[in-house]
């Protein structure tokens, strides 16, 4: 594993140093491991883990590839590991969101443009008393989604999608087991657009911080 670890340090060197960019492709396996004095099963090794994490783009018969290195490519790695949760450390992810999705929202109330007021406000146009649960699910989704990309910081929103997607299964416990689920949501989201839309930075941190304590608390009580 240090070869490999060698091997992946030295072509990230390459990638930072701007000797590789997004799209490029490597020289042959031979020169490579040539210039960089590893051997080539090492820099096999390095190749399929940075390929994995999404750094390379392996194409079978064409050569290898530096990927775009976007945000949300790259922190699909995280995604996966955060979707592996058990129970219990669902209740870390939950604190993490509790301190990063609150200053999405407050820089967010700095930079919302009028188009995503409206389509903030459209999310909540069919959700009532008869929605169900899963509706109420994907528009809670969609809703967070927005906010995070309206701070217009792909990282900060690429990492807050990854750690949504793997709350799905705690939003649809509450939602089937806890009364007015979809009148306290709205309620919830309605408020937050409202301090959004007056740019109040301090309110939408402070109402984003109790709508996700919320769920937080009433997962510590039921896990």
């Amino acid at each position: 594993m240090a070869v490999t670890d060698e091997a992946i340090t030295k072509i990230k060197d390459m990638i930072l140093s701007g000797e590789l960019g997004a799209g490029d492709r490597l020289p042959p396996e031979k020169e490579l491991s040539e210039k960089l004095g590893l051997s080539r099963s090492s820099l096999r090794e390095a190749v399929k883990a940075l390929e994995i994490i999404r750094v390379l783009d392996v194409r079978r018969g064409d050569g290898t590839y530096v990927t775009s290195l976007e945000p949300k490519l790259l922190t699909e790695a995280m995604t996966f590991i955060v979707d592996l949760h058990q129970d219990k450390s669902i209740l870390d992810i939950f604190e993490v969101r509790r301190i990063l999705e609150p200053a999405a929202a407050a820089i967010a109330a700095g930079r919302i443009t009028a188009d995503q007021l409206a389509a903030l406000r459209a999310t909540m146009a069919d959700i009532n008393d008869d929605t169900r649960v899963e509706t109420l699910v994907e528009h809670d989704l969609v809703f967070h989604g927005l906010i995070a990309a309206a701070a217009n910081n792909s990282y900060l929103a690429s990492v807050l999608d990854g750690l949504s997607s793997s709350t799905v299964r705690a939003r649809i416990w509450r939602g089937l087991t806890q009364e007015k689920a979809v009148d306290r949501t709205l309620a919830e989201h309605a408020a937050i657009i409202e301090a959004l839309e007056r740019r109040d930075a301090e309110l939408a941190r402070a109402l984003l911080t109790v709508h996700i304590s919320g769920v937080e608390h009433w997962l510590r009580q039921a896990l």
